[in-house]
C-alpha cells in the first residue's frame, strides 16, 4: 500500500545520490585501475591504511570467488533485484522520511556501481585497503562498498529509532 504522504514520486528525488556515488565510485576504479599494478600498494599511513588495486570476483569479503564463474550472475541478478526493490521503496516513502531515502540512494549507488564493474569486467574493482601493521589486513574495498556499508548502518539505525519512538515501522 503506497504511502499517502509520499506524493506522485515519492523521493525519487534522491536518485541524484545514487548518480553521484555511481559516477565518483567508477572514476575512481578507472584512476586507480590505470594508476597501479595488480597487487601493488601505495602507503597512504604507514602499518593502517594504503591504496591498492584488487579484483574480486566473489561478493563481499570475496565470498564466493574461488568458485567457476557461475557467482557472476547470481550477484549481477541479486543486484538488479534488490536495486529495483531500492527504487519501488524510494517512490513509497513520505516527504519526512529524508534519512531513509539517503540510505536507500547511497545503498542504490553503491551497489549499480558494482553490477556495473560485474557485468563489464567479471570482477569488482577493489582499491582502498586498511590494515594494522603487516599482521592484519581488512579485505580491500572501494567507493561503491563505503556507501553501501554507510547507508546500511543508517537503514539499521532507522530501523532502531522507529522501534523506540514507538513510530510505526516504514510501509
Amino acid at each position: 500500500m503506497p504511502n499517502a504522504s509520499a506524493g506522485r514520486f515519492g523521493r525519487l528525488g534522491w536518485l541524484w545520490l545514487s548518480v553521484l556515488v555511481l559516477v565518483i565510485d567508477q572514476a575512481s576504479k578507472l584512476h586507480f585501475e590505470s594508476s597501479l599494478t595488480l597487487y601493488q600498494q601505495i602507503v597512504i599511513i604507514p602499518d593502517y591504511f594504503s591504496w591498492t588495486l584488487a579484483y574480486n570476483t566473489g561478493a563481499a569479503f570475496s565470498f564466493l570467488a574461488e568458485s567457476s564463474g557461475w557467482q557472476r550472475w547470481l550477484f549481477a541478478l541479486i543486484a538488479v533485484v534488490v536495486s529495483a526493490v531500492l527504487v519501488v521503496w524510494l517512490k513509497r516513502l513520505g516527504r519526512n522520511e529524508t534519512w531513509l531515502a539517503i540510505a536507500l540512494s547511497l545503498v542504490l549507488g553503491g551497489a549499480l556501481g558494482n553490477l556495473y564493474d560485474r557485468m563489464a569486467l567479471g570482477h569488482v574493482i577493489d582499491f582502498i585497503l586498511v590494515h594494522w601493521q603487516n599482521r592484519w589486513y581488512f579485505p580491500a574495498f572501494n567507493f561503491a562498498d563505503s556507501a553501501i556499508t554507510v547507508g546500511a548502518v543508517m537503514l539499521a539505525l532507522d530501523m532502531f529509532k522507529s522501534k523506540k519512538s514507538g513510530e510505526p515501522v516504514h510501509d
